[in-house]
């Protein structure tokens, strides 16, 4: 199963970071080396979905993420840029997954992105519901000066090693994976370890068991190749809105949430890469189940 994920870790680097292309069974299953026949097969077991509903999917789901946060980008920039070759067939493919047409979903989301997110219906059809958040703008901005230290700040490059999350329930499982790893690599436990969360899907727009995440660790050096379900990856240097605050894991919504909202309240526009998290302590290490955390955006 270790080498079946391997392979399937860079069959989805590969989806992801070519959305607006030709994503063939074939293509992908050389990508993963598999024949397509066995390939689909087990993409389908580890992943939970075809191929096809997952590619599908991430291109509806980075669609509907940028047509809230990236207002500079008209509808169709957004729909070729992630492989809809015309309005027509984006626009039935979103309103199945959403319930609103592109347009719509726009002109609601700006002031309710943190509302958003994708629900089953009791029809089975997924709906878009701007749900009664728990709380209005106003005493949100007013947590976020009580909990939050906000600044916007460069921060280098980063090289880190990665265990794929496929779904939130599924996170604890890759840090012990990514930590089992770093013991055999001596690099754990060590005093300036720094765990992160990079979060390659918004819960807002996908399922939570479908959300990836990817447990990270940083590193000195960049690891060179991938070991077993470890594998390289990259935060680029860049601008960031930093939140840092020291919260329980139920706090951490909210924190995202007023992140976002203090972002849109200052005019910044989200920057095409991945947020994350950095954890400075461990919350099982402390007796109110506090952590201390940096909530990290990139902005253009």
């Amino acid at each position: 199963m270790e080498e079946y994920k391997k392979r399937i870790i860079k069959a989805i680097q590969y989806i992801d970071n070519n959305l607006d292309a030709e994503l063939s069974l074939e293509k992908v299953a050389e990508i993963a080396a598999y024949s397509p026949f066995h390939f689909h097969r087990i993409f389908r077991l580890i992943v939970g979905e075809t191929l096809q509903n997952y590619i599908i999917r991430k291109r509806i789901e980075k669609s509907a993420f940028y047509l809230a946060l990236r207002k500079n980008l008209s509808i169709k920039d957004i729909y070729h840029q992630f492989g809809f070759s015309n309005h027509s067939g984006f626009n039935k493919t979103f309103k199945k997954y959403y319930g609103k047409s592109p347009s719509e979903f726009r002109k609601l989301a700006p002031e309710n992105f943190h509302k958003i997110q994708a629900k089953q219906s009791k029809n089975g059809q997924i709906d878009t519901v701007f749900d009664q958040y728990i709380c209005n703008i106003e005493n949100l901005l007013n947590w976020t000066n009580m909990h939050l230290k906000i600044k916007v700040t460069a921060l280098p490059e980063m090289n880190l090693a990665a265990v794929m999350s496929l779904g939130i329930a599924n996170v604890e499982s890759s840090f012990n994976t990514l930590v089992d790893w770093a013991k055999t690599e001596n690099l754990f436990p060590g005093e300036n370890v720094k765990m992160i969360s990079v979060y390659h899907d918004s819960f807002k727009v996908t399922p939570p068991d479908k959300v990836r995440i990817h447990a990270c660790m940083l590193l000195d050096e960049p690891l060179k190749r991938q070991q077993g379900e470890v594998f390289p990856e990259i935060i680029e240097a860049g601008k960031f809105i930093i939140g840092s605050g020291e919260v329980t894991l139920s706090d951490f919504e909210q924190c995202w949430v007023s992140l976002f909202l203090w972002m849109k309240e200052n005019n910044y526009s989200v920057r095409k890469a991945f947020p994350f998290e950095i954890y400075h302590t461990n919350f099982k290490e402390h007796p109110e189940g506090k952590m201390a955390v940096d909530f990290c955006i990139p902005i253009n």
